[in-house]
């Protein structure tokens, strides 16, 4: 059973504000299940990596990196056209020194 955005999405943001880094919400989706996008961006080497939720074929939670450019331009491309399609979709950044992710989930790529 997966739990809804919402509750996930507050889940994500705490754990990355106990590991000391910065999360925000920058677009709320719809509550129960809207998609996420999780962009982490490394401050120290001020690049940044994108996190697309999608599902295994058993159902299973996992995450791709749908651009694989460290470009936030190219990042923030993609993101503004996936809202185009999806006005449900979550947004959260992450600014971290270290350019972790906080996913618990399986992360291929």
């Amino acid at each position: 059973m997966l739990l809804s955005s919402d509750l996930w999405v507050g889940a994500l943001i705490r754990r990355a504000e106990i590991e000391g880094a910065h999360a925000v919400v920058v677009n709320k989706g719809d509550p129960r299940a809207g998609a996420v996008i999780v962009k982490a961006y490394d401050t120290s080497t001020r690049s940044a990596r994108l996190y697309a939720e999608a599902f295994g074929p058993d159902g299973e939670r996992l995450w791709i990196q749908p651009v694989t450019s460290d470009s936030e331009a190219e990042l923030d491309a993609y993101i503004a056209r996936q809202r185009q399609y999806d006005p449900d979709l979550w947004i959260v950044e992450i600014e971290d020194r270290q350019g972790r992710h906080f996913l618990t989930e399986k992360v291929q790529g």
